[in-house]
C-alpha cells in the first residue's frame, strides 16, 4: 500500500513558476510581460473588479428589473397531509425530528393540501385559512407561534390611549 511519503505528483503536472524580467533570452525580459506604457505597466496599480478600461462595464450595461424585498420572510412549508403520520403535539421541533423541515431558524407555515387524519395540536409560525379549518375540523387546534413577521393592514394604527 502507498504511504504518504511515497506520493508524487503526476509527471508533467507541476511546472516551475515564470520568472519575468530576467533578460532578453528568457522571452519575458525588458517589460516583463506588462507591455509598453500605461497604468498596467506601472507598479502598485490594480484595476477594480469589473473595471473594463473605461468602457462601460457589463454590470452597468445590462438592464435592471424588479425589486428584492429585504424584509421578505421565507417560510418552510408543510402541508396538512404531511402531518398525518405524526401524533400528539406538533411543533417545529417535532417537524424537524420527522424530517419535514430543514431548520429551526426559519419560520414554519402549514398549508391546507391534504387531510390531517387525526386530531392534532399544531404549533407553527403561520397557517393558511384552509389548513386551520382542516385541523380544527378534525378536532385539533392550530396555535400561532411568535417569530414570524405578522402581516399588518395598510391602514392599521396603534390604538391611542383615550383621555
Amino acid at each position: 500500500m502507498a504511504e504518504l511519503h511515497d506520493l508524487k505528483p503526476a509527471p508533467g503536472s507541476r511546472r516551475n513558476r515564470k520568472r519575468v524580467g530576467r533578460g532578453p533570452g528568457s522571452g519575458t525580459g525588458k517589460t516583463a510581460g506588462r507591455g509598453q506604457k500605461g497604468a498596467g505597466a506601472r507598479s502598485g496599480t490594480t484595476a477594480k473588479p469589473g473595471f473594463e478600461g473605461g468602457q462601460m462595464p457589463l454590470q452597468r450595461r445590462i438592464p435592471k428589473r424588479g425589486f428584492k424585498n429585504f424584509r421578505r420572510v421565507e417560510y418552510q412549508v408543510v402541508n396538512v397531509r404531511d402531518l398525518a403520520g405524526l401524533e400528539g403535539e406538533v411543533t417545529p421541533e417535532t417537524l424537524k425530528a420527522a424530517g419535514l423541515v430543514a431548520s429551526l431558524r426559519r419560520p414554519v407555515k402549514v398549508l391546507g393540501d391534504g387531510d390531517p387524519g387525526s386530531a392534532l395540536s399544531v404549533s407553527a409560525h403561520a397557517f393558511s385559512k384552509s389548513a386551520r379549518a382542516k385541523i380544527e375540523a378534525a378536532g385539533g387546534s392550530a396555535t400561532v407561534l411568535g417569530g414570524g413577521r405578522e402581516k399588518a393592514g395598510r391602514n392599521e394604527t396603534a390604538a391611542a390611549p383615550e383621555s
